[in-house]
């Protein structure tokens, strides 16, 4: 992911308490320093130092960046905590997550190789946003429209159109109309031990 530094401080009002901490204990869990996993993410090792003290907060895309570095989820950064790892995640126990504007519902079962979410992008929100990391991507149109940029093609995706694409390719996710898109989201995460199985093993840092 390439993300700007333009993401505004932390106020009192912000749904990301346990963020901060987070961020750093996985950081150094996945024996990644400050500096590595900041080139890795895209970000200036001092952007990345202030989400870890907590004087930034991240966005979604932010979020699935370092979830992918670390080799974890993007409920696990955020401090969520899950008793069992079940098949089945009922409609019910789905609580919403915001964050950079996005609003995002874990679908799938944590310690997995791949992370489900059903996620809803407003209008106007990391929309200026370009990411490329390694992995695949997978994605669905529930409602709204979805303008899709891949590399240097823009595609307009309605509901029930589907995306699965490499996801060095870059690419850029934005609502078309003001009523903003919900999207089904599935991608890997590559540290995962499910993953090197699929994709091969992992050797050096990531670009």
């Amino acid at each position: 992911m390439n993300a700007s530094d333009g993401v505004p401080p932390a106020g009192p009002g912000d749904d990301l308490p346990a963020v901060a901490p987070q961020l750093r204990a996985l950081r150094r869990r996945a024996g990644l320093t400050l500096e590595a996993a900041a080139r890795s993410a895209g970000l200036s090792p001092a952007h990345l130092s202030r989400l870890e003290t907590g004087g930034r907060q991240p966005s979604l895309p932010m979020l699935l960046a370092l979830a992918r570095i670390y080799g974890t989820t993007v409920s696990e950064l955020l401090g969520e905590t899950v008793a069992d790892r079940d098949a089945i995640v009922r409609a019910a126990d789905m609580e919403p997550t915001r964050a950079g504007g996005w609003t995002y519902f874990q679908a799938g079962a944590p310690g997995r190789g791949m992370q489900a979410l059903r996620v809803r992008v407003p209008y106007g929100t990391q929309g200026d946003i370009v990411r490329v990391h390694p992995g695949e991507e997978w994605l669905y149109v529930l409602t709204g429209r979805l303008r899709l940029r891949l590399g240097d093609t823009t595609h307009l995706l309605g509901a029930g159109d589907s995306a699965h694409f490499d996801s060095l390719t870059p690419h850029r996710l934005a609502a078309e109309d003001h009523d903003g898109v919900e999207l089904l989201f599935v991608h890997t995460l590559l540290q995962s031990p499910t993953a090197a199985l699929c994709l091969g093993p992992l050797t050096g840092e990531l670009p």
